[in-house]
């Protein structure tokens, strides 16, 4: 080997070893960067003719499992999913209150059995009586408001849903954008692993929102279906529509097509959480919380409400009624039609014969809502009569829990209980999707960037490159010598 052909072989390793020092110190500046894939340099000795002439950097290569990474994101979607479930049914629970609690519904309801008691043994105070008005006033505002809730539910998820899909319309074209700079890069011979970091991280926020399958493709460009088989990215990326409904009401549904689907390229596609085209993450969560989760709590309060209207609507509860005539409890005003039993929860009011603010009379608490004139102030008979309708045990005309007799309170228990049920189930499904999203996330972590390994790498790169530069101070020497000759 000449002198010439050994500083050559110096000078390329020193190269070598400089750009294999540039992809450690990378990896261990980005060891906690979302989205970065560890880089590994890739070395190939050098030869002209038969002989040896040092090393080349063929590249840069960037470390990356779509295995392991397509099973994470598919637990991100899950944990998405379940999170937005058991957000609706803490909300939910919260509206309800629990059943020890005063302000809570069934609270109310207790609230307003001991009123009547307590006036019933006083049938002549006033005060007493005005303490009924205020109780079962208490007990409506506690129902509206759970119904209220529900319909900001509804349409916090409606609003949400538009900016998740004004959100993916934008980073389904940028990850064509980055696809078509990542081609770019790559045939022209540039290292486009910088570009692939964007662009996973973008694909990690969008499988997020909607699980998806990534499917590789020629000079580092990439595809993108939906687990449900919808074609969101290719040559170009796909087009979702959905438009927000500013104000929902309980008769509101997609069903009737008073609330928007979502359509992919112009195609209805359906928003089943479990099997339809976007199944699995946040985004089916949003549309299963907007038409499924809270259509069904509404139902359960409207029930509630119609079981107190109807338990106060009878001749059994105040003789003074005559048939169709609205009792203690009516609808918004109204007697109670069962035609119009949907979004009741939110209508369900005192009647404003007992209510002196709105030119009723209290007395009439005690006497019956028919009755034209005050009456015996001694009598408790339909006080005694308003207790035993709260009392007694019936069967619900609707709703989810009926062919069970139970009191108010314990239809109001029973709601409450499977509210609460929902929301403990909702929050072991998320915890047990939370930890299989942690074990994905340590195993993705364990195949990336490991600085006590790229520390080890920078003593040998160390070592190598005082190796290399050994070699060029003793060609020095050896030319000096030969320059004193």
């Amino acid at each position: 080997m000449s002198i010439g052909n050994a500083l050559a072989n110096a000078l390329t390793g020193l190269n070598a070893v400089s750009r294999a020092a540039d992809v450690v110190s990378s990896n261990v500046a980005n060891a906690m960067t979302e989205g970065y894939g560890k880089r590994e340099i890739e070395l190939m000795s050098q030869q002209v003719g038969k002989t040896g002439s040092g090393v080349s950097v063929v590249g840069v290569n960037r470390y990356y499992d779509p295995v392991t990474t397509g099973e994470r994101r598919y637990a991100d979607a899950e944990v998405a999913l379940e999170d937005t479930r058991a957000g609706f049914y803490d909300t939910y629970a919260d509206a309800m209150g629990q059943v020890d609690e005063e302000d809570s519904i069934a609270g109310r309801i207790t609230g307003l059995e001991t009123a009547l008691i307590e006036a019933a043994s006083r049938p002549d105070s006033e005060a007493r009586l005005a303490t009924v008005l205020d109780a079962a006033q208490d007990l409506v505002k506690q129902i509206n408001d759970a119904s209220d809730a529900i319909s900001d539910i509804r349409m916090a998820a409606d609003k949400e849903i538009g900016q998740t899909v004004d959100f993916l319309n934008s980073a389904l074209q940028q990850v064509v954008d980055l696809n078509v700079a990542i081609q770019k890069q790559i045939t022209q011979g540039y290292d486009a692993n910088a570009l692939m970091d964007q662009r996973q991280t973008l694909v990690d926020q969008i499988s997020e929102l909607i699980p998806i399958n990534e499917i590789q493709k020629d000079n580092g460009m990439i595809s993108l279906y939906t687990s449900g088989g919808a074609f969101l990215v290719d040559s170009k990326a796909a087009t979702l529509e959905f438009t927000a409904t500013p104000t929902i009401s309980a008769d509101m549904t997609i069903e009737n097509g008073a609330l928007s689907g979502l359509t992919i390229n112009g195609v209805s596609v359906s928003t089943d959480a479990e099997k339809g085209a976007i199944a699995g993450g946040k985004l089916a969560g949003l549309f299963e919380v907007r038409d499924e989760l809270a259509p069904q709590a509404q139902v359960e309060l409207d029930a509630l409400a119609r079981d107190l209207i109807e338990r106060f609507q009878t001749m059994d509860a105040d003789t003074t009624l005559v048939a169709g005539a609205a009792g203690l409890f009516t609808d918004g005003g109204a007697a109670f039609d069962a035609v119009d039993e949907e979004g009741l929860a939110g209508r369900i009011s005192v009647n404003a014969l007992v209510d002196p603010d709105q030119g009723g009379d209290l007395w009439k608490l005690r006497d019956g809502l028919g009755a034209s004139v005050e009456g015996d102030q001694g009598d408790a008979t339909i006080l005694n009569s308003l207790t035993e309708a709260l009392q007694n045990s019936r069967v619900a005309s609707s709703g989810g829990l009926t062919g069970i007799e139970r009191s108010a309170l314990g239809f109001a228990s029973d709601i409450y209980s499977l509210a609460e049920t929902s929301q403990l189930n909702a929050e072991a499904d998320l915890s047990y999707a939370s930890a299989r999203q942690e074990s994905l996330e340590e195993i993705e972590l364990a195949n990336g960037v490991d600085t006590d390994y790229e520390m080890q790498q920078l003593l040998v790169i160390e070592q190598a490159y005082a190796a290399n530069a050994k070699v060029i101070e003793t060609i020095q020497t050896l030319m000096d010598q030969l320059m004193e000759i």
